[in-house]
């Protein structure tokens, strides 16, 4: 597994860390009897919300906000409750899956209904077709029935069987479609911009005084959602990546003067190059969107590869996609649906620019460019992967059926813990350069800093 005890977040002010709710959970769980028939009478079946898990051992500086004496900051511990909100029997329940594909999202999906069916009793459960676009009418996206036998093998495929989207909805709308449905609880499975859109689902809700829950379930690829220790998909993107860098060590190899150039995913954060760097350790660039590099000049890029080639005679380089954004004019690159900014194809850019560099100096090289990054988000998860999936997804269970709302699940300080939405969205988890993944990658590629300007 990636080594996950390094992905920190990014904390810049105390968060806010209470769950909102829809009302009073008044109802007795039906894992209670279960548990009961099971012989589990004496055991810790049940979580209360006064059991915690505390935010600062990790992070002393969280300390300095807080006075003496003060309790310190700490999450809600994730679990099914003694009392539910939900009487199963009446509840209608909704699945929607947005934005990129991400390996272990029909994981999640079957996680959920199996939970639901089979632990509950809910068997009304409805599929929304290609994200958000599903619930409004003028896309004509049929709804599916989610049962146990259609999720039965879907965990075996890469992708969402649901179906997903990119781009911005009404929310108004959104709502408008959870009130036809008679929908009660809503599991929005997506990353930073669904969980925004989630977030403001929860707040229609709230505003109209509808008794609807809505829980997310982080989703993205890249591992750059905050307060995450690691979202799913991550260590099968990291375990797939690190079968390309070996093929690009071999092509590197094959040839004079070889160099093996892949790109990997990591729009603002590179996690994922990080992380297969130190898996497959034959890189000997890294080159990320956290860490400034020149290409030109007597400390650039260009400099510090012909040395390496001229010394070992080939070189492997692993960049991620939001790398090198500063060789690119912003105003010229567009948004996408989302309203992001695309991003200029660093790989492309560094691979014509490489033979340019070399050819104007009468230097062979042999450069392959791989970019698997549609193969890698399209697998289906691992085995660490779906493990975490399927825990993301009962919890959620949990969660929803308690009343809990406008939150999701995460895994922090290695336990599941329930966050408010506004707290994960407030900033996007970044690799620290002075941190000690960073400084294990230098030392790994025996990389130098490739600025001109170290001052």
């Amino acid at each position: 597994m990636a080594e996950q005890t390094l992905l920190s977040p990014t904390i810049t002010h105390p968060p806010v860390t209470d769950i909102a709710r829809i009302g009073e959970p008044k109802i007795d769980s039906p894992l209670k009897e279960r548990m009961i028939k099971g012989g589990y009478k004496n055991s810790k079946t049940f979580i209360t919300d006064q059991d915690r898990v505390v935010i600062d051992p990790l992070f002393q500086t969280l300390k300095k906000s807080m006075a003496d004496g003060e309790e310190p900051l700490s999450f809600e511990l994730a679990g099914p409750r003694e009392k539910i909100y939900f009487d199963p029997k009446k509840l209608k329940c909704a699945i929607v899956t947005c934005g990129g594909l991400c390996p272990g999202i029909n994981s999640v999906v079957r996680a959920t209904v199996l939970d639901l069916y089979h632990n509950y009793g809910v068997v009304n459960i409805l599929g929304i077709r290609y994200g958000f676009e599903g619930l409004i009418p003028k896309y004509g996206h049929e709804v599916i029935e989610l049962t146990p036998k259609v999720i039965r093998d879907v965990h075996n495929a890469g992708g969402t069987f649901l179906s997903s989207s990119r781009g911005q909805q009404d929310v108004g709308e959104m709502v408008d479609a959870l009130e036809r449905l008679n929908i009660g609880l809503l599991f929005s499975i997506g990353g930073d911009g669904t969980l925004r859109a989630t977030e403001k689902i929860s707040e229609e809700i709230a505003n109209r005084g509808l008794k609807i829950s809505v829980i997310g379930i982080p989703k993205t690829i890249d591992n750059d959602i905050n307060y995450l220790s690691r979202s799913f998909g991550f260590d099968t993107a990291v375990e797939v990546a690190t079968q390309v860098i070996r093929s690009a060590h071999q092509e590197a190899l094959g040839a004079p003067n070889g160099i093996g150039l892949v790109k990997l995913m990591g729009r603002y954060s590179g996690f994922i190059a990080c992380n297969a760097a130190l898996a497959q350790r034959d890189v000997n660039f890294c080159l990320i969107p956290e860490a400034d590099f020149d290409l030109e000049g007597e400390h650039g890029f260009f400099a510090e590869l012909q040395t390496r080639i001229e010394h070992s005679g080939h070189a492997v380089i692993v960049v991620a996609e939001g790398a090198g954004q500063k060789f690119f004019k912003q105003e010229e690159l567009g948004k996408d649906a989302s309203g992001n900014i695309k991003l200029g194809d660093i790989g492309v850019y560094l691979k014509d620019s490489i033979n340019a560099y070399f050819k104007s100096r009468n230097f062979t090289v042999n450069l392959k460019y791989i970019d698997p990054s549609y193969t890698i988000r399209s697998v289906p998860a691992n085995a660490n992967d779906r493990i975490y999936c399927g825990f993301l997804g009962q919890l959620a269970v949990h969660a929803g059926m308690a009343g809990k709302t406008n939150m999701l699940i995460a895994l922090w300080n290695d336990a599941y813990v329930h966050m408010p939405i506004k707290t994960v969205i407030s900033e996007r988890k970044c690799v620290n350069i002075k941190s000690r993944l960073w400084q294990s990658v230098l030392e790994s590629t025996g990389q130098p800093p490739m600025v001109n300007d170290v001052s």
